[in-house]
């Protein structure tokens, strides 16, 4: 053997190097394992801390979240008393209620109308005039002027409180009616139209209108291919805009051709506007139609936001020859009562709150009452209207109707529909032996006639 002397057990010296070195490195592992046993056996007093606190937050957050009876069921009800009560006492209401979730904004879809299939034998009836009949005139100038502008005189007049009061009486008489002029030698009181468009509009028999004031609104088009060729023949669609809109409309290629038209609006500019309110402003041609369309005998309004989807003359028809009405508007989709109206209106800002606060309380000194539902009769479905479309036959009630609604709004604020229902009721109340014919319809009606869109801009809280 090469590391071994013969016959012997002693070790070369080359070979005693290597063994006392292994030897060496052995013990000093043996060394290093026995420390790191005891240190293993020592007690983590950091780590024991840890998993304590963290099994005392899973059961904070156990409690909170599932409550004493879950964890211990049956066996301390009194002490969960105890903890509700002084919940209740913190919170001033039921412990147990849970905050509510805001709810969704509910959608409101039309509904079927059983219209005529075409206007082909469309007759109407003999005895559709049968209604209340008299006759009214209209103030058409005054030699009052106004307190802050004497200089200028006052589109719907001076009316006094004796002279509204009187009003409200269907019987041959001269009331306020808008278009009301000043001094011979003075300016115009507002609604300037021109001469070419009162000689076109005098000739309408039929007629449908809407308005844009202040470009707040897309030229929205009726949809011609739903239109009969008769309505397109013999029914006015007149779109009435000032000249801001005008210039705005023509940007967006809505340029008025040689006769005034736009698809099959006329559009008619409107100069000299009597409101700086231009909501105000657009109740003119809203209630006034009667006046601007003096041999008219039917005429339907929408608001600019919607899109006439229904030939005219199906939907007079419908809503007032079948229903033998001489005036329909629909009832709000939401709201029914004058007071509900008088809060939103105030929540959203749409009009100075002293100015409600003002209409709102004369409004019940003078006997407007809570809107009943559960009262055999009440005369109306709602005293809240949606007065975005409405159709009127053009008889002396009517009218009437129309003209004090505008005094209402000239009055007192421009949200008409706050003076509606109070309108309504009055001239029933003064009238009772001469009865209004008016049809509320349902809203889903309403949005199977037009399609709806929002307006271009969201007018801001108008002056008082």
């Amino acid at each position: 053997m090469a590391f071994y002397k013969q016959c012997s057990t002693e070790l070369l010296p080359e070979r005693r190097g290597i063994v006392t070195a292994d030897i060496k490195s052995v013990i000093d592992q043996n060394d290093h394992g026995l420390r790191v046993s005891r240190r293993g056996r020592r007690f983590n007093w950091r780590r024991f801390f840890f998993w304590v606190l963290s099994v005392a937050v899973l059961f904070s957050i156990c409690l909170a979240v599932f409550g004493f009876k879950m964890l211990f069921p049956g066996e301390i009800e009194g002490g969960i008393s105890s903890l509700q009560t002084v919940q209740e006492e913190l919170s001033g209401g039921d412990g147990s209620e849970q905050p509510k979730k805001k709810p969704r904004r509910p959608r409101f879809s039309p509904c079927d109308v059983g219209f005529l299939d075409s206007v082909d034998d469309l007759v109407e009836p003999n005895d559709f005039s049968n209604f209340t009949q008299f006759s009214l005139q209209y103030v058409e100038r005054e030699e009052k002027s106004s307190e802050n502008n004497p200089s200028r005189p006052r589109f719907g007049g001076h009316q006094t409180l004796e002279e509204r009061e009187k009003s409200f009486y269907a019987i041959n008489q001269t009331i306020h009616c808008g278009f009301v002029e000043g001094q011979q030698s003075l300016s115009s009181s507002g609604f300037d139209l021109d001469e070419k468009d009162k000689s076109y509009m005098s000739t309408c028999r039929v007629v449908v209108s809407s308005c844009i004031f202040g470009s707040s609104d897309f030229l929205r088009r009726p949809t011609s291919k739903l239109i009969s060729d008769y309505a397109k023949k013999n029914v006015c669609f007149v779109m009435f805009i000032d000249e801001q809109t005008l210039t705005k409309l023509s940007m967006e290629g809505n340029v008025p051709d040689d006769n005034g038209n736009v698809g099959l609006w006329r559009i008619v500019v409107v100069r000299n506007l009597p409101y700086k309110d231009m909501r105000k402003t657009g109740k003119v041609p809203k209630f006034l139609s009667h006046r601007l369309f003096p041999s008219s005998r039917y005429s339907i309004w929408l608001d600019s936001k919607m899109r006439l989807q229904t030939d005219p003359m199906l939907i007079i028809e419908y809503f007032l020859w079948r229903r033998k009405s001489e005036y329909a508007i629909s009832n709000h989709y939401t709201r029914h009562c004058v007071w509900e109206e008088v809060l939103q209106n105030k929540r959203l800002n749409k009009y100075d709150h002293t100015a409600i606060d003002e209409q709102f309380s004369f409004y019940q000194s003078d006997g407007l009452t809570k809107f009943d539902p559960s009262d055999p009769n009440t005369p109306l479905p709602s005293y809240v209207p949606e007065g975005s479309f409405i159709i009127r036959a053009h008889t002396p009630m009517s009218n009437l109707f129309s003209c004090l609604w505008f005094n209402e709004v000239d009055r007192f604020t421009s949200r008409d529909q706050l003076s509606f229902a109070y309108t309504f009721l009055k001239l029933k109340r003064m009238n009772p032996d001469r009865p209004f014919s008016l049809n509320m319809f349902k809203d889903c009606e309403r949005r199977a006639l037009a399609k709806l869109f929002r307006h271009r801009t969201v007018s801001p809280p108008a002056p008082r």
